[in-house]
């Protein structure tokens, strides 16, 4: 039996509830599931989504979860208007400058990546 897909991936918080607001806010998730242990976020009609896994001691640090944008450009333009904060600004990779990233951390200091779709 096959797996399917991969329904969530754990990033570490403080306050689940707390960082939820923030994905929301900030990213403008979804909230796909809100249980007692089990706060599950994500963007608009995506399948997959992040499991605010509430867990002391904190390690934050960078998550490799990368997050495509049809216009990065603009993407990340709206988030910086947000308020969201950038650890790496939009720029040309260090290993092709025909791509442009971005890295941005959470209000825990989780860092994800934030890339132009591609094929």
């Amino acid at each position: 039996m096959p797996i399917e897909r991969i329904r969530s991936v754990a990033v570490v918080v403080s306050d689940a509830k707390k960082a939820k607001e923030w994905y929301v806010a900030k990213l403008g998730f979804e909230v796909q599931e809100d249980m007692e242990h089990l706060i599950v976020v994500g963007p608009p009609n995506s399948s997959t989504g992040i499991h605010l896994c509430q867990i002391e001691p904190l390690e934050p640090g960078n998550t490799g979860i990368l997050f495509f944008a049809e216009d990065v450009e603009s993407t990340y333009k709206d988030l910086k208007r947000n308020g969201v904060e950038f650890t790496r600004e939009l720029g040309k990779a260090e290993w092709n400058e025909n791509v442009k990233y971005a890295m941005f951390k959470d209000s825990d200091g989780n860092e994800f990546w934030l890339m132009p779709k591609y094929d």
